[in-house]
């Protein structure tokens, strides 16, 4: 009989992570996405789709979309960061081969390597909405175009606004994170080569036994 209690195994807490990891930068892909459809088709043909938004199946789809579009804004956010990234990794590893090899150190501690992992599922999500703010500030103000209402030039502003400060945010706080895990990789994963002792002086005045 199986143990209710057993703790996760490491390997399905880690695809649980990235599972929610993935669906929460989607999320906001998806909802800019819905942004720029509403742009497109305009307020009358937007109420006509409302309630069909709101049923089961369209929920169902939605969550699945959302999933796939966060793994491709995942991607498309590492391929956009992957050369300052390189660039704040040559500050403590001069070499590929140095950083795997420290990767592969780190394995061995598993205390350590899942505060690594845990850094980097926040490194990820700051990327992924790096991306999300501009997209999202950027689709609502097209959307808000097809509408009129009072204050619309001030909302467009606050919103473009707003997006520029979050997307900056999130750019600041990936970057703190991959430095701080790339420092803490080389700290934790470093060799120290083993000093000789040093044979003990004689002190002035002291005798010898024989």
């Amino acid at each position: 009989m199986t143990n209710s209690t057993q703790p996760e195994s490491p390997a399905l807490a880690a695809a649980t992570a990235m599972f929610v990891e993935v669906l929460v930068i989607g999320i906001g892909a998806l909802t800019a996405a819905v942004f720029l459809l509403i742009a497109l088709i305009g307020p009358a043909s937007t109420a006509k789709l409302a309630p069909v938004a709101g049923s089961s199946a369209a929920t169902g789809v939605a969550l699945a979309a959302a999933y796939a579009l966060g793994i491709l804004l995942d991607r498309a956010a590492d391929t956009a960061l992957t050369p300052h990234r390189r660039r704040l990794r040559t500050r403590f590893f001069s070499t590929n081969s140095d950083y795997a090899k420290a990767r592969l150190r780190l394995a061995e501690f598993p205390a350590l390597a899942a505060r690594a992992d845990y850094a980097r599922s926040r490194m990820r999500i700051c990327r992924g909405w790096l991306l999300n703010s501009l997209a999202l500030a950027l689709t609502a103000d097209l959307a808000m175009l097809r509408y009129s209402f009072d204050h619309r030039l001030l909302t467009l502003c606050a919103t473009s606004a707003f997006g520029i400060v979050t997307a900056y945010g999130f750019y600041r706080a990936w970057r703190a994170l991959t430095v701080t895990g790339y420092r803490k990789l080389a700290e934790q994963t470093a060799v120290h080569p083993t000093t000789p002792p040093v044979p003990a002086q004689p002190q002035p005045g002291s005798v010898s036994s024989r």
